[in-house]
């Protein structure tokens, strides 16, 4: 005889509510959420724990939206079970962020829920992704271009979020519904294979593998699950090389004997560990900051010394039988320069000229009025703030003049930003604003040369 808790039962116990356990259950409207929060209410009931759902209104589809936060709210009245509800303008939050409709829906959407389970006391969040999910994540990574972590799909259980139904498909949750004839709305958007590659994918692209082989849903989770398994081993490898770091304050060395000792396929997950014991994570280290780690180290078997400059304001660099990863960020202030006085500002060194001078720089003109002077500065530029560059249409943010050039946050946040007289007249390797790129005033030019880096040596070092 079938039971509400049945399908939960194929599920690791320590992924399911304990006895007396609050959790909350996201939930928003559809088939495979509804099912779960029938699914959880019955097993939370039988072990005398407490459930509560969560719904956001995503504001993406008008009408259609409030009608589901409506829906929700009535189904969990009939039910008896608490339900708190959460809004949030994805688009202006979009465009705001610079993200796409679907990233930034899902980053509001995670952070009430958190949010939301943090308030209600609920021990763990629960979200409905299935088998059929599962095998979708994978494949979208796969296409995507992804290391083996992307190819080991969704985890049961990560950081408090649990996923009960990942050994379930969607045609068992599809045939649980009718038996327990659990309401639910559909979301039209899911229908439109043009929306999201996840729909192209769902829509079109598993029918064709299920063709091939019915069982490929539940063939690519255990795939995943293998993986999962080796993903775990190298970790774990990478943990032991990487505990022979020396951890300080905005720094962590690592012998460079631990490193070449280590398996090939371990290293960059050791050199990972690193931004973690650094305490700046791994978020944004992608597979090209982790290849240029691994070339700066490769050359320490000729070169003495050498430096790379990574996001999160990170510098690499190897010297002495050791890689070293260090945040030292340099204040960087408003400054003035003088005529033929060169300036050392961050990583470069400038120097105002009256003449044009050697080597690159900024040729700027402007009018003095008699018996005054502008004051020339050089300061980090914000980057909402504007440049008219010649032959441009209208001025553009120095964000955006960045984004276009492929000039990283890190490097414009540190690139040197012209003033005269208080306005920005210039920002190196962007350009000149047209107020003083017109010749006729009077002719100044600012050499710009980068600072040579040296690794510095300092007492740890010599040790």
């Amino acid at each position: 005889m079938t039971t509400r808790t049945e399908l939960l039962e194929r599920t690791p116990r320590a992924v399911l509510p304990k006895q007396g356990e609050k959790v909350l259950c996201a939930v928003s409207g559809g088939l495979d959420s509804m099912c779960l929060l029938h699914m959880l209410d019955a097993w939370c009931k039988e072990r005398g724990g407490r459930l509560v759902a969560a719904h956001f209104n995503h504001r993406l589809r008008g009408g259609a939206a409030d009608r589901d936060e409506e829906f929700v709210r009535e189904t969990c009245e009939q039910w008896g079970i608490p339900l708190t509800v959460g809004r949030g303008d994805v688009r202006e939050y979009a465009k705001r962020e610079g993200l796409s409709v679907e990233e930034a829906a899902r980053t509001l959407r995670y952070a009430f829920l958190r949010r939301a389970a943090e308030e209600m006391k609920c021990e763990r969040l629960y979200t409905a992704h299935h088998a059929d999910d599962n095998a979708e994540t994978v494949l979208l990574n796969l296409i995507r271009g992804t290391g083996l972590r992307g190819l080991t799909g969704m985890d049961w259980e990560r950081d408090g979020l649990c996923r009960p139904l990942l050994g379930v498909t969607r045609e068992e949750l599809e045939a649980y519904a009718a038996r327990w004839n659990v309401p639910h709305v559909e979301d039209e958007t899911n229908a439109d294979p043009e929306i999201a590659a996840r729909n192209l994918l769902r829509l079109q692209v598993m029918p064709l593998l299920k063709e091939l082989n019915p069982r490929a849903v539940e063939h690519i989770g255990q795939a995943a699950q293998r993986l999962r398994e080796v993903d775990r081993s190298l970790e774990e490898e990478a943990v032991a090389h990487a505990a022979q770091a020396e951890v300080r304050e905005g720094r962590v060395t690592l012998p460079m004997d631990a490193l070449a000792e280590a398996p090939e396929a371990v290293r960059p997950r050791i050199l990972l560990r690193l931004f973690d014991l650094l305490g700046v994570g791994r978020r944004d280290i992608g597979a090209a900051h982790l290849e240029a780690l691994m070339n700066l180290t490769r050359r320490a078997a000729w070169e003495k010394e050498g430096r790379l400059s990574l996001p999160h304001g990170v510098t690499a660099r190897y010297g002495r039988g050791r890689l070293i990863l260090e945040t030292r960020p340099q204040d960087l202030a408003e400054i003035r320069l003088l005529p033929d006085s060169p300036l050392r500002w961050g990583d470069y060194t400038l120097t105002l000229l009256d003449r044009r001078g050697d080597g690159e720089g900024i040729a700027l003109f402007w009018r003095e009025k008699p018996g005054e002077s502008p004051a020339v500065t050089v300061a980090p530029c914000p980057p909402g703030n504007r440049l008219t560059l010649p032959g441009a249409h209208g001025a553009r943010t120095v964000k955006r003049l960045c984004l276009d050039r492929g000039i990283s946050p890190e490097e414009r946040d540190r690139l040197p930003a012209v003033y005269v007289g208080g306005k920005l007249a210039a920002v190196w390797r962007l350009g000149v604003d047209t107020a003083f790129a017109r010749s006729g005033g009077l002719p100044w030019f600012i050499k710009i040369e980068e600072t040579e880096k040296q690794i510095e040596e300092d007492g740890h070092d010599a040790q």
